[in-house]
């Protein structure tokens, strides 16, 4: 599979740890590729639910994903500030489809204040029974939120404040020509 350019589009692609489809998200604008990570945009971008429901994200999104870390990063760009969505993942994986991962439950959400609240501990204890994740997956999933949790306090990678004015205005750019 050939990397996206700068300013392609791509499909991303969530799956459950069973292989069912769980969300996509059509036409994320590619902001930078390199061996490792993807660096995209979404910005009412359609999304379609694996029940077929419908709907359009509302604001700006600088989206994070990585081969090595079991981690995706959403960026929302709001008027009160910057929240972050992380996704406990698979890393993922290209192919002429779609930029794909598997979705593990749990999130953490960053609210623009600062504050962080790890979400979802129900739901992944639920499907970890009932879809038998393996206790090396478990293992592997806690360690990448301290991981996670480390790059938020120290203001890392995506949480850098740099980082989303630099990719948010490149999208800006990029949109106008």
């Amino acid at each position: 599979m050939k990397l996206p350019k700068e300013g392609d589009f791509i499909t991303i692609q969530s799956y459950k740890h069973d292989g069912e489809i769980h969300r996509t998200w059509r036409d994320t604008m590619v902001l930078k590729t390199t061996e490792n990570a993807i660096i995209g945009v979404n910005n009412h971008t359609l999304v379609t639910e694996n029940d077929g429901r419908r709907w359009v994200t509302r604001e700006p999104a600088i989206v994070y994903f990585h081969k090595k870390y079991w981690f995706n990063i959403i960026a929302m760009i709001r008027e009160n500030g910057v929240s972050y969505y992380c996704n406990l993942a698979s890393p993922y994986v290209l192919d002429n489809e779609a930029l794909k991962y598997i979705d593990y439950d749990l999130d953490v959400k960053v609210f623009a204040d600062g504050e962080k609240r790890l979400l979802d501990v129900d739901e992944y204890e639920r499907h970890r029974k009932a879809m038998k994740y393996s206790d090396d997956i478990d293992f592997i999933l806690k360690e990448n939120v301290k991981i996670l949790v480390d790059w938020i306090n120290n203001q890392r990678g995506p949480f850098s404040p740099a980082y989303v004015n630099i990719w948010y205005k490149r999208y800006l750019e990029l949109r106008s020509r």
